[in-house]
């Protein structure tokens, strides 16, 4: 243990490396139901330098490395250790907004940065970013992107990866690379404004899009030190609406007509049971809330920006309006003493360090996958129906539909609350995830995001896919320091 703490106090400096136990316990667990294992150390590093020289390092000892940029506390599995004496490379204190360009819509940052301190600053320049659902304060931007959450305003999102467009990566074989239109030039940021390049376009260089192999991945190719994502003028009108509805069923057609016909900014479906989550500011607000709500409710909100806002938004109303009533729905601006308004500002917006969604238990675990608008009441369904049998309170079952990429897909989130001091509770809420996760995956859901075990679930249905991973893995990643124990090396 000293000897390698020597060796990165050579690279990071004394003040850098941590191996307190107490310390590294914090990192060997998450709040998911994924294993973990206790690092060796941890090292924070501040620049693409030390990144590299830790990373060839490793290399040379064979010691994994398991980067993470969003602060504690952490809910997916992807930053808990699954090997054994790994070393932490913390990449939070990474805090610089290198730039910000109006003319483009576009802003280049390091993985330290979050969405509360470049919302702030895009702010000053007339631009904003969409975010995940009233995602976490010290939640990293980059490692957001990386992880291709889904976003509020699906019809901004040109592909699935959206808005990340190029990055800074140090491979697990410690080569350093620009990806997309960064490639193609001198590998000088500076010297690239100069000559009027702003890390635009994604694709390349050449004939790859490396950026794809970083997408998802849960940081087992390399190492982003930053990464350029596109922004959007802030609004200078806006109006949001709930529509309520007794069942999915009935929103679904209003979902797919509002879409196609490209209107509306944010977009996304709740149950009222997700709503009283959302929206309560103390658990014994949660029922309460649910009793007011209707069963499932659609968000709408619509952006008029520079060019005539205001009519923008009238026209957009009304267009929505219509499609509502021939649907047999309406429009309210509030439902259940709750304004829509207010939901936007609670999702839009970054919130406290800790998720919202342990406001009514404690603890919870989301099961999340990808599918079509048309298939989500069957998967609700059989949630309903398992909850049931497992002796899980089907009411206390959250459900999330977001729109990805202009619509064509679908993000389908079920939200489990629990008491982790309960053990039998915990227990039952463990057996329900395993049971859920493997019963999604037999009906056809897609893991595009696998962390876990749908790792195992999705890569098992495509063997080709898998030995290509692997062989992707090989090549950028020869000795496999890059957390090991996931994604295609579960």
């Amino acid at each position: 243990m000293e000897k390698i703490q020597d060796a990165l106090t050579r690279i990071v400096g004394a003040e850098n490396v941590c191996g307190d136990p107490k310390v590294l316990s914090e990192y060997s667990q998450d709040k998911s139901f994924a294993p973990g294992l206790p690092p060796r150390c941890a090292v924070r590093v501040h620049n693409a330098g030390e990144v590299g020289a830790v990373v060839k390092w490793a290399n040379e000892t064979r010691t994994p490395l398991v980067s993470v940029s969003s602060q504690a506390p952490h809910y997916k599995g992807d930053t808990a250790p699954g090997v054994p004496e790994a070393v932490i490379v913390d990449l939070s204190g990474m805090k610089k907004i290198l730039s910000i360009n109006r003319k483009y819509r576009m802003a280049v940052i390091e993985p330290g940065v979050t969405y509360g301190e470049l919302l702030k600053a895009l702010a000053g320049e007339g631009l904003t970013l969409s975010v995940p659902l009233a995602t976490r304060a010290g939640k990293s931007v980059v490692a957001s992107v990386l992880e291709t959450e889904p976003r509020l305003n699906a019809l901004h999102q040109w592909c699935d990866l959206d808005p990340l467009r190029c990055v800074e990566v140090t491979w697990g074989d410690g080569n350093r690379m620009f990806t997309g239109e960064a490639g193609g030039s001198v590998m000088d940021l500076e010297q690239q404004w100069k000559e009027d390049k702003w890390q635009w376009e994604p694709a390349g260089p050449m004939m790859l899009d490396f950026y794809r192999l970083l997408t998802g991945a849960q940081g087992t190719m390399g190492i982003v030190t930053w990464a350029s994502v596109r922004c959007e003028i802030m609004p200078q009108a806006h109006k949001a609406y709930i529509v309520p509805a007794r069942k999915l069923e009935d929103l679904v057609d209003f979902a797919y007509n509002v879409l196609r016909l490209r209107f509306s900014d944010e977009f996304f479906i709740m149950n009222n049971t997700q709503m009283a989550y959302l929206m309560a500011d103390k658990a014994g607000e949660v029922d309460g809330l649910k009793e007011q709500l209707p069963p499932w409710m659609a968000v709408v909100g619509i952006a008029g920006r520079e060019i005539l806002p205001e009519e923008r938004v009238a026209a957009q109303e009304a267009d929505i309006s219509e499609i509502a009533q021939n649907c047999g729905l309406k429009m309210p601006e509030a439902v259940g003493g709750i304004s829509a308004e207010a939901v936007l500002r609670k999702a839009a917006r970054p919130g406290g360090d800790a998720s919202w969604k342990e406001i009514y238990k404690g603890a919870f675990q989301d099961i999340f996958f990808s599918t079509t608008l048309d298939q989500t009441p069957k998967f609700i369904q059989a949630m309903g129906s398992l909850s049931s049998q497992e002796g899980y309170p089907v009411c206390d079952v959250g459900v999330y539909l977001q729109p990805e990429n202009m619509g064509a897909s679908y993000h389908c989130s079920f939200t489990l609350p629990y008491r982790a001091d309960c053990a039998s509770e915990t227990g039952k809420t463990r057996e329900l995830f395993v049971k859920a996760s493997m019963m999604f995956s037999r009906m056809g859901a897609y893991y595009f995001r696998p962390y876990g075990i749908w790792s195992r679930l999705q890569l098992n249905k495509d063997a080709q896919g898998y030995q290509v991973l692997q062989r992707l893995k090989g090549i950028f990643d020869p000795n496999g320091i890059m957390n090991p124990g996931k994604l295609c090396n579960y």
